[in-house]
């Protein structure tokens, strides 16, 4: 067996089986692809078990855990699950699975760390927002042609635009 990393998908292919896996994801559990709602399961599950009284009184939180309703006991939580462990399956197979900090090398490690924290609490933010992440929101969404779904990932490119020409000299 080689050591050397297998090449990378060709990108026309893995977006044809992306459509595929998310037509299947449709036919088989009725809900499209997505994961941000995982994050909200773990934080209601969190707030429940530290501060139940508070949680339970919560406008957002608190219909998530009435009746003793447990958030993670969801489809999502196992599509999240299954996309983690498929994704380490895949890295380890292809050969391709290191533990890296990657970013602009401008920066230090810990600077790229933070920049990637900062960067992953706005993203959770604005899913939170548009109530629905870039897989939930704009790939399944667009899929069943929704306005919304569409909007989203016109807003999402044009975001990724002006974040990318605001900090362009760091990644030189």
């Amino acid at each position: 067996m080689s050591d050397q990393a297998k090449p990378l998908w060709k990108p026309h292919a893995a977006g044809v089986l992306l459509g595929l896996g998310l037509l299947f994801t449709f036919l088989l559990t009725g809900h499209g692809l997505g994961g941000s709602g995982f994050t909200t399961a773990v934080a209601a599950t969190s707030a429940h078990v530290v501060a139940p009284a508070v949680t339970a009184a919560n406008a957002y939180l608190g219909p998530m855990v009435e009746e003793g309703n447990n958030p993670l006991d969801a489809w999502i939580t196992w599509q999240v699950l299954g996309v983690a462990i498929g994704a380490l399956v895949g890295a380890i197979s292809a050969r391709r699975f290191k533990w890296s900090v990657d970013g602009p090398t401008r920066l230090s490690k810990g600077g790229r760390l933070t920049m990637a924290l900062v960067g992953g609490i706005v993203a959770g933010f604005g899913a939170r927002m548009s109530l629905g992440c870039t897989s939930g929101l704009g790939l399944s969404g667009a899929a069943t042609l929704a306005t919304a779904g569409f909007v989203f990932l016109g807003g999402f490119f044009v975001a990724g635009g002006v974040i990318g020409m605001a900090t362009r000299r760091i990644w030189q």
